[in-house]
């Protein structure tokens, strides 16, 4: 009892505070205060993950070989998942996989509201995943940590949906600036990745909280970049034709690992039972990781050593017993972890596991572009290609394909890597790829879901206000309905009632057969002679289509131009429930354009 009325004071209280703010602070400048605190919890929260990571994966890997192979890859990686699909399904009891695609529906589809359990969810359930193994990155859940803390906090204040979905995109640019320390790519990663337009209302917000989580990083992890870079080798112009060689080869492997990202997927959706992903997932992950070791967890390390210039290191720990200074088996080797690395992160996130695919595309991208600066200098050693340089430009490459977002790319590259002396070749190795890969896809992978089904908000205005029209609010119920073994004396009796000039036609069970048209029998009406001869069987017609009760809004304009209808049946299945007009959609449609546009 003393509890409830605690509680109880401290809403009132809160109450108090919310209403206060809202006489005496601007909205404008409180959405600035707000974005500066969204900024630094973020950025506490990403430095958190970060420690989790490194701590759990320190624990269970310091006494690991490097010579030889390590059984307990076997086992790691599913426990790891088992763990994670504990908390998953027990504590957190929800869905909470594929964390940036669930950011884009909330801002679609939920008015930019997220759960309060999102705010810790993901960023423990992924601690547990790649501290074990889970071959996929951090970088997910803590744009979907971030995103769920400025939601929550602009609910908290009672805030408009408009102002929810800045605060979810500065929650998501501060969680990536603090986990990189790259707030430039943070706030580009909202506009390319998030696609929040770039308007006087949003840059201030976007650009505070993206320093805000920088700065956070900075402080405590000190002023260095993600990985460590020294261009020891300089870009010269005549490499020029190289890197757009790599620049499409970069386009491809994103191509590639997406498609093996959507298939795995895919195939493991058709599985209903948790425990036959867990298993089939974390098995296919185990003997992957213990095959080719550097799979295992984020895959920092092997970036890191590629970057400089360590390539005898990638594989350390393998089963394999050959000179690891053999080139053949290099090259083997390494394509292999290019190949199996989406298998690897597809099993993770489809045996329950929680994380991103930013890091699996870093990894993928750097060990790309080493392999093709590797396989021309062996078999054209003139070329003399740096096998750094390119292996920096493949992560650039490989991620603007996978994420379709070459700015953010580019400068998510130059800035965690310190490799600004080569913005012109990143400039066209990034600008490549996601050229490359547009032509065979022309959705990223955290958008394809959501585009396949209507649902994705885009910079396209047109496209994103019909994805939060939805039929099920433009619905018009008013329309008095008549059976068809009604005659037509009692149909002209409902007409005299109605001020409609369309009459939906159901049987007993609710279900819609036809509609009968005022301007059909005006020349009957007056007929009494005709009144008990005339059912509405009869006169009754077909409308040219009927709208689903779950149809995308897009896909109802289609049919609309289409059918040159003015207005459609709305059935739920067979069952009537009501009709939509164009002029109800028209005037909901220039309603929601003013909010999102008004700046």
């Amino acid at each position: 009892m003393a509890y409830k009325e605690h509680h109880n004071s401290l809403t009132r209280l809160w109450f108090k505070v919310v209403l206060w703010r809202e006489k005496h602070v601007k909205e404008r400048t409180f959405v600035i205060v707000l974005a500066l605190v969204v900024g630094i919890v973020c950025g506490l929260a990403a430095q958190l993950l970060k420690f989790l990571i490194h701590a759990i994966s320190g624990l269970l890997t310091t006494h690991l070989s490097a010579t030889s192979a390590n059984w307990l890859y076997l086992v790691l990686p599913m426990a790891g998942i088992l763990l994670t699909v504990v908390f998953v399904r027990y504590v957190v009891k929800d869905n909470i996989s594929h964390g940036v695609t669930r950011v884009l529906y909330a801002i679609s589809q939920r008015k930019s509201r997220l759960k309060r359990h999102n705010m810790y969810a993901s960023l423990v359930s992924s601690s547990i995943t790649i501290g074990f193994g889970g071959s996929v990155g951090a970088e997910g859940p803590i744009v979907f940590t971030g995103a769920a803390i400025g939601s929550n906090l602009g609910q908290a204040f009672r805030l408009s949906p408009k102002i929810l979905m800045i605060l979810v995109g500065c929650g998501a640019a501060a969680g990536i600036a603090g986990i990189f320390r790259a707030p430039i790519a943070g706030m580009l990663f909202t506009l390319e990745v998030l696609m929040i337009d770039l308007t006087g209302t949003t840059i201030m917000p976007l650009l505070l909280s993206s320093i805000a989580g920088a700065t956070v990083a900075y402080v405590m992890e000190g002023y260095s970049a993600e990985f460590f870079f020294v261009q020891s080798e300089p870009f010269l112009t005549r490499k020029i034709p190289y890197t757009i060689l790599l620049g499409v080869f970069t386009g491809l492997v994103s191509l590639y690992f997406t498609l093996v990202m959507t298939r795995m997927e895919s195939l493991f959706g058709k599985m209903k039972q948790t425990w036959m992903k867990v298993l089939a997932g974390g098995s296919l992950l185990a003997l992957l990781i213990f095959l080719f070791p550097p799979l295992f967890g984020e895959g920092y390390d092997a970036i890191n050593n590629l970057l400089n210039g360590d390539t005898s290191s990638i594989v350390n720990g393998t089963l394999f017993y050959v000179d690891r200074h053999e080139t053949w088996f290099l090259v083997l080797f390494v394509a292999c972890v290019v190949l199996m690395k989406a298998f690897a992160t597809s099993a993770t996130n489809g045996a329950g596991g929680v994380g991103g695919t930013f890091a699996p595309s870093l990894f993928v991208g750097a060990m790309a572009g080493f392999l093709f600066a590797f396989c021309f200098n062996m078999f054209w050693p003139e070329t003399g290609i740096s096998n750094k340089n390119f292996a920096l430009l493949g992560m650039a490459g490989v991620m603007s394909g996978v994420m379709h977002a070459p700015l953010m790319s580019i400068f998510l590259t130059a800035e965690m890597t310190g490799g600004y002396d080569l913005f012109l070749p990143l400039l066209i190795v990034s600008t490549l790829a996601y050229m490359t890969v547009r032509i065979f896809q022309p959705y990223s992978i955290y958008t394809m879901r959501l585009a396949r089904k209507g649902e994705l908000f885009t910079h396209e205005k047109d496209k994103a206000v019909l994805s939060l029209l939805k039929v099920d609010n433009v619905i018009e119920r008013d329309f008095k309905t008549v059976m068809p073994e009604m005659n037509l004396k009692e149909v002209v009796d409902i007409i005299a009632t109605s001020k409609r000039n369309l009459f939906p036609v159901v049987d007993a069970a609710g279900n819609f057969k036809g509609v009968v048209l005022l301007d059909d029998i005006r020349n009957i009406m007056f007929r009494p002679d005709l009144y008990k001869k005339m059912h509405v069987s009869r006169f009754m017609s077909t409308p040219p289509a009927r709208i689903d009760l779950e149809t995308p809004m897009e896909e109802v304009m289609k049919i609309f131009d289409r059918t040159h209808a003015w207005n459609l049946p709305v059935t739920d299945g067979d069952r009537y429930v009501g009709f939509v007009s164009k002029s109800k959609i028209f005037s909901s449609y220039r309603a929601l354009l003013r909010h999102y546009t008004d700046d």
